[in-house]
């Protein structure tokens, strides 16, 4: 069994190929959630090289000088930094385990699609990309933007979802949340 199965609170991902709408919708869903009350952590995979430290602060020579771990506190927030001895693509549940799972409701995951994990598909049709649920048993829920198959989503236990219907998403998760 997946260490992901063993998550202590509920574990959510958005699936979807590039340019589906991942990151607007899941910021459609924050407010939505946050107003019922949910404590939201979020995990987001990039392909790209991220830099999110200024080269002229002390965190970035710090960092840069050798420590593979770093947090950068101040009363507003605090930033962990992991540097990657050699480039590798991260695991989800390394990521997952730097949350204080204690002060969270619920982790929303953006990527990480070929990992073992309950996930929401995003799809729309007119970007020609198949349907990732054929092929991912750990997919609950296809949220488009147009017509497909509902037969076939209701033959393999998916939930299909309107992707411009944002409270009928919001009422999918707090389902899925009171389910787990």
């Amino acid at each position: 069994m997946s260490t992901l199965a063993h998550f202590p609170i509920p574990l959510l991902g958005f699936a979807a190929f590039s340019g589906t709408g991942k990151t607007t919708l899941i910021t459609q869903l924050l407010p939505k959630l946050t107003a019922r009350g949910l404590r939201i952590g979020m995990v987001k995979h990039s392909h790209h090289d991220v830099e999110m430290d200024d080269p002229s602060k002390d965190s970035y020579k710090l960092r840069k000088s050798g420590a593979c771990q770093m947090v950068l506190s101040s009363p507003h927030r605090s930033i962990l930094f992991a540097e990657q001895a050699q480039p590798k693509e991260p695991k989800l549940i390394t990521q997952l385990n730097w949350l204080n799972t204690d002060e969270l409701d619920l982790v929303l995951v953006e990527g990480f699609r070929h990992e073992a994990f309950t996930k929401i598909e995003l799809h729309r049709p007119c970007l020609g990309k198949p349907l990732l649920a054929v092929d991912d048993q750990h997919i609950i829920a296809i949220a488009t933007d147009a017509a497909i198959d509902k037969k076939a989503l209701f033959d393999k236990g998916l939930t299909y979802l309107d992707l411009n219907d944002i409270n009928a998403i919001t009422d999918f998760i707090m389902h899925y949340i009171h389910q787990s």
